[in-house]
């Protein structure tokens, strides 16, 4: 078998303010997905999520990193999707996600110098100017990017959360055990190991 070493990596100045984080806040429209909402006659919101998005915040739970979505709004399709990726800890309907943050936060054990948030406008920079790493996707509002520790290069939707999963990962000293991990096998628990 042919030898894999990472090809991904960021400025070593970012890895003091990751290095520490245990959990890690995503926002849904326009992080998770490009930001468009289409709703159907009858009402129903249908989203377009990213594959490779979804797979970094199972990395992130595989590589100790308890993933949290927090969303101001609610719809099946977000909900599916969750559901889908494992993810348990999630707020739908948050129209102050702080009040939403902070008791999840102390069930979990967890202070906000402990906690990354991705976010991209207004009602994310709340959680953003508390977490210990904030992160904004390339596409975000300008208030939003002044306050994030860094941009991802990429939109939100099109790859912009997985940039910040890998990171996260790469910062914790993570990303190569779980990348050399799925040379073997897929299969993995939460700890990034076989089972």
């Amino acid at each position: 078998m042919r030898a894999l070493n990472p090809t991904v990596t960021f400025s070593a100045d970012l890895r003091p303010f990751a290095r520490g984080i245990r959990a890690a806040i995503f926002d849904v429209d326009g992080v998770l997905t490009d930001g468009t909402l289409f709703i159907s006659e009858a009402g129903e919101t249908l989203k377009a999520f990213n594959a490779l998005d979804g797979h970094g915040l199972k990395l992130l739970a595989q590589g100790g990193i308890t993933p949290i979505v927090i969303t101001g709004r609610d719809s099946l399709a977000v909900r599916r999707r969750l559901k889908d990726l494992g993810l348990v800890h999630a707020v739908f309907g948050a129209h102050d996600k702080l009040a939403a943050a902070e008791p999840l936060l102390a069930l979990l054990g967890l202070h906000w110098h402990e906690v990354a948030v991705m976010g991209d406008d207004w009602p994310d920079l709340p959680l953003m100017v508390r977490a210990g790493f904030a992160c904004a996707p390339l596409n975000a509002h300008a208030e939003v990017k002044a306050v994030a520790r860094h941009v991802t290069t990429l939109r939100g939707g099109e790859g912009a959360a997985r940039e910040c999963c890998d990171l996260l990962l790469w910062a914790t000293g993570r990303y190569e055990a779980l990348l050399r991990g799925h040379l073997e096998t897929l299969d993995t628990t939460s700890d990034g190991a076989a089972p």
